[in-house]
């Protein structure tokens, strides 16, 4: 078996856009049922939006909640899931949820709203000025470096 060691072509990008990777990852530490499918979309520099196929939910059925760096989304429909009726075929899931997704640093939740069956969540990347790039001039020394 043959191993390949990647790390060198990683090294220029250290830190750099850890959205992803920690989003990404969410796929894999959450729930493994799959329920309910959910789209990752960059919308610009350092906004991101998550899209969940939430159909059958009410907007006072869903509750949002960020804490730290986990954005936790949960449905729960008052009858659970259950209802009345007979079905011939249930294709349309309607059972209790619960989403979590784990934020990389400086993320934040700036809104969340409920059409036509998608939950649309609204995320913004805000770096601190203190640990935003800053350029350093370069200025031409005049003396040199070494006298004799």
């Amino acid at each position: 078996m043959r191993t390949f060691d990647y790390s060198p072509f990683y090294r220029g990008t250290v830190g750099f856009d850890r959205v992803f990777d920690l989003l990404n990852s969410a796929a894999g530490q959450s729930s493994s049922n799959g329920y309910p499918p959910y789209n990752i979309e960059k919308s610009g520099d350092n906004a991101y939006r998550i899209v969940m196929a939430v159909a059958g939910f009410a907007e006072a059925e869903l509750n949002v909640t960020q804490k730290e760096n986990e954005l936790l989304v949960t449905g729960q429909t008052a009858a659970g899931g259950q209802d009345d009726k007979q079905y011939l075929y249930r294709g349309i899931a309607g059972r209790n949820f619960e989403r979590r997704f784990q934020l990389a640093d400086h993320v934040k939740v700036t809104g969340a709203k409920l059409a036509n069956g998608l939950l649309t969540i609204d995320l913004q990347r805000e770096i601190p000025e203190e640990k935003k790039a800053r350029a350093i001039p370069v200025v031409a020394n005049a003396q040199p470096a070494l006298t004799h």
